[in-house]
């Protein structure tokens, strides 16, 4: 377990020197606390964790925030809120580039890279609070009716792979007003900014970005190649007339190829042009263009996608391309998915604050969801005990019941519970 100890550390350190602006005495709780009890309602997927582990304070003197995360105090939750709404949630992101630098030495993340020695990375908008009620200054707004909303939302981007059922978070981009500017923000604005404030951290991986039509226009794929990544964008044809249009009445060229699913074939019709302006005019970039068809064996259509990049296309990689581009799909069911139906409960309330609490907690919630994922790619023992648990419920659900009632000395000793490598303590 020393990868998990050592994200765990990170945590704690970047914690500890979060900004303190309270005025007080000795014996404080130290903000390394505040944050690292955030944390571990996320990581451990229970919201009355800490609860439980005042009343194994209460009695046996310790907790599992002391020996599992490293805790000196337990605060309450109210003070939790209070201390991390003046955060700023940037604070957190180095420790996003540590998980996949974890991931790197331990070897795991081979089993990501695709097209050679390419990552691919999904970028997609979500939100993760709506109310008529509850707002902060950082809430976006829309009105229906004589209703306004407020809402937050944030850019997201992940590490995915074809044919992987593993995705892995990376920074957000929040959409938030800005200042200085009388437009509100958007996906697209909040995009360019995420490329522009992370995209040299993960150039080294040499990585392909993902994403829908919203992101197949001139000024993100401009800021991708700038970035010194690749693109691969969603691009209907509705949305790009002049690159449709130089489509029409050509030859263009194509790869079929006949797919066996139990006892029907369907056909897979590759298409592909390259050299086409993305939009009209002269500044105009030139992207290459790729498409597939799926149809039944009665000819009707099952599935019809394009799309652009800027990557060489041709009849030998042209089926592997399509497979990454679709790939896109995987931050929807293997992030945000899993962040908001699978314990990690993402869209509820933890708390708002006035400032940048909301944030901050979602930060939080998304390291949760890393390690987790590090854990299950890089950590034996851990997956071990997923195996055992055979569902992801099952293996929160033992963790949860075992750390109300026991406190363990490492994570170690938990797991080995979990698996049967080593048993509880029998009366005489």
């Amino acid at each position: 377990m020393e990868l998990l100890e050592s994200l765990f550390a990170s945590v704690r350190n970047l914690c500890a020197v979060l900004p303190d602006r309270r005025r007080g005495s000795n014996g404080r709780i130290a903000m390394a606390d505040f944050g690292m009890a955030a944390f571990s309602v996320y990581f451990m997927q229970s919201p009355s964790f800490l609860a439980h582990q005042r009343q194994l304070l209460a009695g046996e003197g310790r907790s599992n925030c002391e020996t599992l995360f490293r805790m000196s105090h337990i605060p309450c939750d109210n003070h939790i809120r209070a201390m991390l709404d003046p955060v700023d949630p940037a604070l957190f992101h180095p420790v996003f580039k540590q998980a996949v630098q974890t991931l790197e030495t331990s070897g795991a993340l081979a089993d990501l890279r695709c097209l050679g020695n390419h990552v691919l990375i999904a970028l997609d908008g979500t939100e993760y609070h709506r109310s008529s009620k509850i707002h902060c200054k950082c809430c976006s707004t829309v009105t229906k009716g004589k209703t306004t909303e407020y809402f937050h939302s944030m850019v997201q981007a992940s590490i995915v792979a074809p044919r992987h059922n593993r995705a892995v978070p990376l920074p957000p981009a929040f959409v938030t007003p800005q200042d200085g500017s009388e437009k509100q923000d958007c996906e697209s604005r909040a995009c360019r900014r995420w490329l522009r404030d992370h995209a040299a951290t993960y150039a080294r991986l040499n990585p392909i970005y993902l994403g829908d039509d919203l992101y197949s226009c001139q000024p993100i794929c401009e800021e991708v190649r700038a970035t010194g990544g690749h693109f691969l964008f969603v691009c209907k044809p509705d949305s790009h007339p002049t690159l449709t249009e130089y489509l029409a009445g050509v030859d263009i060229e194509q790869r079929i190829e006949i797919v066996k699913r139990g006892k029907l074939r369907y056909t897979y019709t590759y298409r592909w042009m390259c050299d086409l302006p993305l939009r009209d005019g002269r500044d105009a970039m030139r992207v290459n263009w790729l498409a597939l068809e799926i149809t039944d064996p009665k000819g009707g259509v099952t599935y019809r996608n394009s799309f652009v990049t800027d990557l060489a296309v041709d009849r030998h990689n042209v089926v592997e391309l399509i497979a990454c581009g679709r790939a896109r799909w995987k931050i929807e069911n293997e992030t945000f998915n899993t962040l908001k139906t699978k314990g990690y409960n993402l869209e509820h309330n933890f708390g708002h604050g006035k400032a940048n609490l909301a944030a901050v907690l979602a930060v939080l919630n998304l390291l949760a969801f890393a390690f987790h994922t590090v854990a299950d790619l890089a950590e034996p023992l851990w997956r071990k005990a997923r195996d055992v648990t055979h569902t992801r419920i099952g293996f929160f659900n033992a963790m949860r019941a075992l750390t109300v009632y026991i406190v363990f000395a490492s994570w170690a000793q938990l797991l080995k519970i979990i698996t049967f490598d080593t048993w509880l303590p029998r009366p005489p």
